[in-house]
């Protein structure tokens, strides 16, 4: 799998999202601009040494990384409002997970470009305005992991 943070901007969440990826096997794409430097304290501490186990690439802007895709390439762009719900979705193995900014989610263009792709994590009370972005990578990450049987599980 692969999990895409574009332009991120808390170290702690992309440290934890890091952390996930080695853990899970799953590739990092980081698009820029982050809102932090990448020998940020908090986000090492967050990735804690799990950044040398990490299969991780940083991108100078989305365009960058869309051009670099596989011609057959099946990216999920998960935000609010996404129309179907992310355990309603059939993941395949080198599917691409796709996250916005912490504070504004997602480009609407760039939404819009991708309607049949965009999913959602249910937010069950309505006066929460969002989930943090950590926890939401882990949800669909690991509801993708569990429809492909987790891969190979080490001890």
């Amino acid at each position: 799998m692969h999990v895409v943070l574009l332009e991120p901007e808390i170290p702690p969440n992309t440290g934890n999202v890091a952390r996930l990826c080695a853990a899970t096997r799953s590739q990092l794409h980081l698009i820029e601009p982050l809102g932090f430097r990448l020998d940020d304290s908090q986000l090492k501490r967050a990735g804690m040494d799990y950044w040398e186990q990490v299969d991780w690439t940083l991108w100078e802007n989305w365009p960058a990384f869309s051009e670099s895709l596989p011609a057959n390439a099946q990216c999920w762009f998960v935000e609010q409002g996404g129309g179907r719900r992310y355990d309603a979705v059939d993941f395949g193995p080198e599917d691409y997970l796709v996250f916005g900014r912490e504070s504004a989610g997602l480009p609407s263009a760039l939404l819009a470009e991708n309607a049949e792709a965009c999913i959602e994590i249910p937010v069950l009370n309505p006066e929460a305005r969002s989930l943090n972005l950590s926890n939401c990578v882990a949800l669909v990450l690991y509801e993708a992991l569990r429809q492909q049987g987790f891969g190979e599980v080490s001890d």
